[in-house]
């Protein structure tokens, strides 16, 4: 009996800036998942590109160049940039976009981009990393940012530090001193803060994948939570079709070429909400995406098996 070959997978992860940790975290978890449940046809390389932009795959220091005769195929869960290294050695690879990029780290950008859609943002204000020498003294620095909140947009307000870990340094601010107190544990984490008005409703997560059960752009069923917050039931038929139609529409409006996940909110006057936008799935086996795939009668890794597969046709 005839062994087929397997096609070897390579996997960047690190490069450079705020999601080196991230994307270290991302590459390892779409490794696992491809090594321990899609050994048998296919064979992953580590690609780690550290912080001084050098390559290495399998630990060892490689030229980009070489990569061609080493992998079939790559999947880039580093800076977009690195994918246009991929492209001109001709070796297919799984990645996003650099718009679609773009958009997921700025959330200003992305509210402007998905106006003309009608789908509204939260508003919020970035505060960027506090510098002695433009902010003037520290002690004032979160009364003066404070008080600038207070005049864009009221209360309840979410106040979120950009450090390492997403769940750290997040507060529901109701009140003023309460929004002036957060504003000081982000300063004290030495991170850009992001302060967006909180809108109480139900939160839900679409994911979308193209050319999946027949369909050009699927969406899984509505289910699950988004972030720290848990789902809540009660949509309708008809909330639930809105929102299917929405995150199609965005995966094709933003460009997303394998995989979207759309985090959307629904106020109590029906009014949607988009909150934001990931271009790569989480594939740990608690994952709210593991979960969805279940839903589906389907494993994590049967769709992750269907976006190579995408790529290498």
């Amino acid at each position: 009996m005839q062994t087929v070959a397997k096609k070897r997978v390579g996997i960047l992860r690190g490069g450079a800036g705020r999601e080196y940790l991230y994307s270290l975290q991302k590459g390892g978890d779409i490794i696992s998942l491809i090594s321990n449940n899609l050994g048998d046809k296919y064979k992953t390389f580590d690609i780690l590109i550290d912080k001084n932009h050098i390559w290495h795959f399998n630990g060892v220091p490689i030229i980009p160049g070489d990569l061609a005769n080493k992998i079939d195929l790559a999947w880039n869960t580093t800076h977009p940039s690195f994918s246009s290294i991929l492209d001109s050695l001709s070796i297919p690879n799984v990645s996003t976009p650099s718009f679609p990029a773009t958009l997921q780290n700025s959330k200003e950008l992305l509210r402007e981009h998905t106006k003309e859609l009608g789908i509204s943002m939260p508003r919020s204000i970035v505060l960027p990393l506090y510098q002695k020498d433009f902010d003037g003294p520290v002690e004032k620095y979160p009364m003066k940012k404070a008080k600038e909140i207070f005049e864009k947009f009221s209360s309840p307000w979410i106040v979120k530090s950009f450090t390492e870990d997403s769940n750290m340094g997040i507060h529901l601010a109701k009140t003023f001193p309460e929004l002036l107190g957060a504003i000081e544990d982000g300063v004290m984490h030495k991170k850009s803060i992001l302060v967006e008005e909180f809108i109480s409703g139900k939160v839900a997560s679409v994911h979308s994948v193209p050319n999946f059960r027949g369909k050009d752009i699927y969406t899984f069923p509505l289910s699950g939570s988004f972030g720290n917050l848990p789902a809540q039931a009660g949509f309708t038929p008809e909330e639930k079709e809105n929102l299917y139609g929405l995150a199609r529409n965005l995966h094709v409006h933003v460009g997303a070429r394998h995989y979207l996940k759309s985090d959307f909110l629904v106020n109590r006057e029906g009014k949607v909400y988009l909150l934001q936008i990931e271009s790569t799935p989480d594939v740990r086996p608690e994952s709210h995406f593991s979960q969805s795939c279940e839903s589906i009668g389907a494993k994590s890794h049967y769709l992750i098996e269907h976006i190579l597969e995408e790529v290498l046709q």
